[in-house]
């Protein structure tokens, strides 16, 4: 373990209101490398728990938050992207892209249950609903489809036709709306939960690639992260209300509803915006994390109040060999770091 104490200082919000500054806020950066190997997409922390759920292509590793130790592991999860978690149930679910599959697992046992066959493809997000009792898949389909899962069963309850073919990120309101971002659009489509229909899509503008998605439910805002300007928008209205500037390479972000921080990740810079909400329509950065380049998905745990990144460092890339077909990638290098960050405060 490394550990990077910091004091940050207060910025000015990047914002559409008039800008609000904050007092320095302390954060500290503890670095451990799980080692493993398997590239990496988001990252879940299992509320109140202190375990992390860490996609690694083709496994699922469980880490202890607090010390960084493995705890254990989800075999045969081909090109997974997220971990969904439903506490009701004491079930867990892998998005697995590489056999369009969902893995559905036992919670405190990480035993497998069923694989559940996704036939649209491109799996990607993952969320759950826990007032509509759903797990949330997005996936990168033709058209795009939202598929809702009965979080006790695993049984497929309803498909939601998408406007776009890189739908990312989805959260619910508890109110029976799910929003889901819309990457190539760069929109926020609302699906009506009980019918799994898209009923409105709103623009985002200046938003360019809406990945990471978050909500407020105090304040009725969603709060979506997109390269270089993230956005909040208010989720009667469909109005982006503020806009954040940060890094670009933002994947997914965190929000901690009771801290009132946004959590940015810029794979691009290596560094986390953590960013304060004032009010429903002012917000201010309060810190700037260094953490590694590529590190772009990041998760929160809403009871220890600890955000959560992972990136895999490799070694040196090999070249395409003599004689190799014409835009023949590199073979990436080993990897020789897998490093878990935990931001505390």
């Amino acid at each position: 373990m490394t550990r990077f104490p910091m004091t940050m200082k207060a910025a000015v919000a990047a914002m559409l209101a008039i800008p609000t500054v904050v007092a320095a806020q302390t954060f500290r950066v503890d670095k451990y490398n799980i080692g493993g190997e398997g590239g990496t997409d988001y990252v879940t922390a299992e509320a109140g728990t202190g375990r992390v759920f860490v996609s690694r292509s083709t496994h699922v590793m469980v880490i202890d938050g607090a010390t960084g130790k493995v705890l254990g592991d989800i075999p045969n999860t081909p090109r997974v992207h997220g971990v969904g978690i439903a506490p009701k149930w004491n079930h867990g679910f892998t998005t697995n892209g590489g056999d369009s599959s969902v893995t559905m697992f036992d919670l405190k046992t990480l035993a497998f249950i069923r694989k559940i066959p996704i036939t649209v493809g491109g799996l990607d997000g993952i969320t759950y609903d826990d007032v509509s009792d759903r797990i949330i898949l997005t996936n990168h389909s033709h058209p795009g489809t939202a598929i809702a899962l009965d979080a006790n069963s695993g049984d497929i309850t309803g498909t939601a036709a998408l406007e776009d073919t890189a739908p990312e990120g989805a959260v619910a309101d508890g109110k029976g709306r799910i929003f889901v971002n819309n990457e190539g659009k760069n929109t926020i489509q609302v699906i009506n939960a009980k019918t799994m229909k898209a009923v409105a899509s709103w623009p985002l503008k200046p938003c360019d690639g809406p990945t990471g998605i978050a909500y407020d439910h105090e304040t009725n805002r969603i709060f979506s992260g997109c390269g270089k300007a993230s956005v909040v928008v208010n989720a009667s209205s469909g109005k982006v209300v503020s806009t954040i500037t940060n890094g670009d390479g933002v994947d997914a972000l965190a929000y901690d509803e009771s801290e009132k921080l946004i959590y940015i990740p810029s794979g691009e810079k290596g560094t986390v915006l953590v960013v304060r909400q004032k009010s429903a329509d002012k917000y201010a950065v309060v810190a700037t994390v260094p953490t590694m380049r590529g590190a772009k998905t990041i998760t929160v745990d809403p009871v220890s109040h600890t955000a959560y990144l992972f990136q895999p460092e490799r070694g040196p890339s090999t070249p395409p060999a003599a004689g190799a077909p014409a835009g023949t990638r590199p073979t990436p290098g080993p990897i020789v770091g897998a490093w878990f960050f935990a931001i505390r405060h």
